[in-house]
């Protein structure tokens, strides 16, 4: 599914965007927390497109 593959590159860039800023220490805390918040938002709607992807199969 290519909206999937498309968040978890999202999700890989922000992360090391996140870590860029923490590592330099040039990024406020504001603007940390707002791209932590966007990759938090991402990681919950890949998890729903993958739920989407697998059936609950009850054994």
């Amino acid at each position: 599914m290519r909206r999937l593959e498309l968040l978890r590159i999202e999700h890989r860039d922000l992360d090391s965007a996140i870590g860029a800023l923490v590592d330099s220490g040039s990024g406020d805390q504001m603007q940390v927390a707002r791209l932590k918040k966007r990759k938090l938002r991402l990681r919950d709607e890949m998890a729903l497109l993958e739920d989407q992807l697998v059936p609950d199969i009850i054994a």
